[in-house]
């Protein structure tokens, strides 16, 4: 029988939505932080494949997700095309800057990407052997400007206003940069799908920042060349688009990138998202991560309001965003009972 997940990404209208979480895998649960400490810090948790493998494994042994997403982070990708990565305890990731002409000619060829990211490949390897036979394996990347954002400030959080002001002042310069990770992100994620990915996602975090053509320019097309080659390469495997805030920009997103699925955040409300963007396909969404921390009969609620909203077409139940480290172990254990009819 097909797994749940590729039956709802084939377009399929099922009777309980297939579940998992972003960031279901985890500071929220102690096993995550006991291999975190193992490793030794974040980095090398992300590249010694059995341990990135044990703790995606980790919410699947504790809850029965649908679907596990592969342990990584976006920042692998820009970081194998050369610049320099770093985390800094309690602040989150720094990047050596691209901000040039001459630093983004001097960015590794695309290719060359694979040498780096080799141990992500056998993670996706290992995964594919060990987790049970119903649960979708999930591959991503960060969309190009989400890792552009971060190439240009050198950090995260809300650091997108060196992007804007690049592109702004040299699109030449920001239109290459952009080029170049669409270009290593095709060969990335074709390369996780050879490994075993069963799905790929691609996670646009800042595409709400980007307005009226840019979005177009940043957000759309980047995503729709990256999901046309994908489908050249790899015609049966779905991609889910998750560009994050988008508002009205979610609507014909599907269309306009060739995506199976668009995973909406909870800054729309799922009866909004399933008048208007349900109706090109497959939704993933979109309960509000703070119901994680606050639990109690909210939690039930609203996990059923939108259980309920998106009964009508294909649907993948998950938070808006990724689920926040304060989260309680067992409001997740909570929620997927209510999904699934507890």
């Amino acid at each position: 029988m097909t797994k749940l997940m590729l039956r709802a990404l084939a377009g399929e209208t099922l009777p309980v939505p297939p579940v998992w979480m972003m960031r279901q895998a985890g500071r929220y649960l102690p096993e995550y932080r006991a291999t975190r400490a193992q490793a030794g810090d974040f980095l090398s948790l992300c590249y010694t494949p059995d341990l990135a493998a044990e703790v995606t494994l980790q919410p699947i042994r504790r809850y029965g997700f649908d679907a596990a997403i592969l342990f990584a982070d976006i920042l692998l990708l820009p970081q194998a095309l050369g610049p320099k990565l770093w985390f800094e305890t309690g602040e989150g990731p720094r990047m050596e800057t691209t901000t040039t002409p001459a630093q983004v000619a001097a960015l590794r060829p695309a290719e060359a990407v694979h040498e780096t990211l080799a141990p992500v490949y056998e993670t996706l390897r290992i995964l594919s052997r060990e987790l049970p036979k119903e649960t979708t394996l999930i591959g991503f990347a960060g969309a190009p400007w989400t890792v552009a954002t971060y190439m240009i400030a050198g950090r995260g959080k809300d650091e997108q206003a060196g992007a804007h002001a690049l592109k702004s002042q040299d699109r030449a310069t920001f239109q290459a940069l952009i080029d170049k990770i669409t270009e290593a992100t095709i060969l990335y994620l074709s390369a996780q799908i050879e490994a075993g990915a069963e799905v790929v996602k691609l996670f646009d975090s800042w595409a709400g920042s980007l307005h009226g053509q840019d979005f177009t320019d940043f957000a759309v097309a980047p995503a729709a060349r990256i999901i046309a080659a994908l489908k050249v390469r790899h015609p049966q495997v779905p991609v889910i688009a998750f560009p994050r805030e988008a508002g009205d920009g979610y609507i014909g997103f599907a269309r306009t990138t060739g995506a199976d699925c668009v995973a909406v955040d909870n800054s729309v409300t799922p009866e909004w998202a399933a008048e208007n963007v349900q109706k090109d396909g497959c939704v993933q969404g979109n309960l509000a991560p703070h119901h994680l921390v606050t639990g109690g009969e909210d939690l039930i609620r609203e996990t059923r309001r939108v259980v309920q909203a998106f009964r009508g077409g294909p649907h993948i139940f998950n938070l808006g965003h990724g689920i926040t480290p304060d989260a309680s172990p067992d409001n997740v254990a909570r929620m997927i009972d209510a999904v699934r009819g507890g």
